[in-house]
């Protein structure tokens, strides 16, 4: 049976994005969404390049909202938010393993483009590492 995760954030606009887009690409054996508690009008268009950069397109990905996801249960809720600067949002719903992976927020990096997009870069490296150990610890029937 399909394992079904939740990645959660405030935004919904990049760090859960990427997430989403590094599990999805992982193997087609789980369902995976993402939500945000106050979802931002777009996905970051920063991280839709950097995602690019890896061969993941996540340009049609939409912020949601985690009430779309209160009715449904979960296998695994992950926040990914930097528990330090911000608060993390809370999942209500049904869910068998809650997790906290979180992650420097990219889109407060500032300075020119570069440095920004080095910050995008950074920080997706760092989700790629994380989820897919995520993924190989928890999701491969291993």
């Amino acid at each position: 049976m399909k394992k079904s995760v939740l990645i959660l954030c405030t935004g919904n606009s990049c760090r859960s994005q990427m997430a989403e887009g590094f599990l999805r690409s992982f193997g087609s054996a789980i369902d995976v969404y993402s939500a945000g508690t106050k979802p931002a009008e777009s996905v970051h268009p920063i991280a839709v390049k950097v995602m690019l950069e890896e061969w993941i397109d996540i340009s049609l990905y939409k912020p949601k909202s985690v009430d779309e996801f209160l009715q449904r249960p979960f296998d695994y809720v992950i926040t990914v938010c930097d528990a330090a600067k911000e608060s993390c949002p809370l999942f209500t719903g049904a869910v068998e393993h809650r997790l906290h992976i979180g992650f420097d927020d990219p889109a407060e990096a500032t300075g020119t483009q570069e440095e920004k997009l080095a910050e995008f870069r950074r920080v997706r490296n760092e989700i790629n590492q994380r989820f897919r150990k995520f993924y190989n610890d928890n999701l491969t029937g291993k």
